[in-house]
């Protein structure tokens, strides 16, 4: 098949490289505003960028600008962020415009929330409509929807849902995998699923507080808990909070759309609270530890981004965290593997954020050190070097990625969350 990808969001870049190396002929329009320049193929996530590349290379894949597009394209995808309404609103419209053939598949994939497709379909309304809910997770981008189970789909027409299994067949080629649903309902469970992520990684947060003041460790009560088949252990390691954009939206929109439909119901906004708090436990540990002296100090902070494997830092516990310690004065030494060209971007020159591209550069001469990302090269540390170059051996462990025994033993004071 001939398909049109508009968009330049994780999932756009994805089904890109996916489509076309199944043999599909794949024309990538990731720009669509006349004042945006060049190609965009480069993400957060690395798998990602270099099957693009080879792709590319390959001739499935081709970038193209939207009057360059083909008009005998058989699917065309929609991909963008909800900053990115207008714009859509506006390639719609030109695509109107255009002596295509109808009816078409048009398959949304944005993240706009509910009645997104119908405000598609309103624009273009002779052509097939179908939602795909972007479920990808950034750092492990192509295996989360490759290896799916099962492919939520709004989609209720016989004949249009023969296109898209067709379409997908390559990555779901059983009858079985497609969760078939109206569009509306689609859209809904998509923001439901991310919301139920969020309460299980908020509900352990919350745990891992009360567990602390009993002198519990949250990590063996998170064993007991996934040894439970009606639980599991997925989304449920306490921390210092989730990011991410598009998860993060998810569950802003989610919580919007139950309170205005009238229902009373706080939990998710006692969610998205305790998440935000969870950022700052690590500065409130640092806090209590120096009891509020920390004025001229020096502090490291290993990891950046969101989770591990990404580049991306929205909605990153890294920001609350530098913001608490430069307004109190403290010098941060910054380490992440992907993150620091994002984070410089962000912040710029600053004599109060030391950037180091080497993790041990980074503690040199500190009084703590923070682990806000589990990034593997962070889960062995050279313990003898660290209590050498530090000018006080406390670890504040963000991730739980240490054993507290060991970490003590080495002559460290050892913080976790719920440890």
């Amino acid at each position: 098949m001939k398909v049109a990808i508009f968009g330049n969001t994780l999932y756009a870049g994805v089904m890109s490289a996916l489509l076309s190396e199944s043999g599909h002929f794949v024309y990538w329009c990731s720009h669509i505003s006349p004042n945006e320049n060049g190609q965009q193929y480069s993400f957060h996530d690395e798998n990602v960028s270099r099957l693009l590349e080879k792709q590319l290379t390959s001739g499935f894949l081709i970038y193209r600008d939207l009057d360059s597009i083909p008009l005998d394209i058989d699917a065309y995808l929609f991909s963008f962020n909800q900053t990115q309404k207008q714009q859509v609103f506006q390639l719609l419209a030109s695509l109107k415009q255009r002596p295509i053939i109808h009816p078409k598949l048009m398959i949304n994939a944005s993240t706009f929330g509910l009645h997104g497709t119908e405000h598609f379909q309103q624009i273009l309304s002779e052509d097939d409509w179908a939602y795909l809910p972007d479920t990808i997770q950034e750092g492990n981008a192509l295996q989360s929807l490759t290896q799916a189970k099962h492919l939520i789909v709004g989609c209720i027409e016989t004949a249009v849902q023969k296109k898209i299994k067709e379409l997908l067949r390559p990555f779901f080629p059983l009858e079985q995998q497609y969760l078939f649903m109206p569009i509306l309902d689609a859209e809904f469970t998509k923001l439901s699923i991310s919301g139920m992520l969020a309460t299980r990684i908020s509900y352990i947060n919350d745990l891992a507080v009360v567990a602390e003041k009993l002198g519990i460790d949250i990590a063996s009560v998170r064993q007991g808990m996934a040894a439970d088949n009606r639980i599991g252990s997925a989304y449920l390691s306490p921390g210092a909070g989730f990011g991410g954009e598009n998860f993060s939206h998810d569950i802003l929109t989610l919580a919007n759309t139950v309170a205005n439909t009238g229902v009373k119901s706080q939990l998710l906004a006692q969610v998205w609270d305790i998440n935000e708090q969870q950022k700052e436990i690590l500065f409130r540990k640092l806090w209590n530890y120096y009891h509020g002296d920390l004025h001229g100090k020096t502090v490291a902070i290993w990891g950046a981004s969101f989770k591990e494997n990404t580049s991306s830092i929205q909605q990153s516990p890294i920001h609350p965290m530098l913001a608490a310690l430069w307004a109190q004065g403290v010098t941060v030494r910054l380490h992440d593997p992907q993150a620091l060209d994002e984070i410089e971007a962000m912040y710029g020159q600053r004599d109060d954020l030391i950037l180091c591209k080497d993790q041990y550069v980074a503690i040199q001469g500190v009084h703590g050190l923070c682990i806000l990302t589990a990034w593997k090269q962070y889960w062995s540390p050279d313990f003898k070097q660290l209590i050498q170059l530090m000018s006080h051996p406390l670890i504040l462990d963000g991730r739980n990625i240490y054993d507290p025994h060991y970490v003590k033993a080495q002559g460290f004071a050892y913080m976790g969350v719920g440890r």
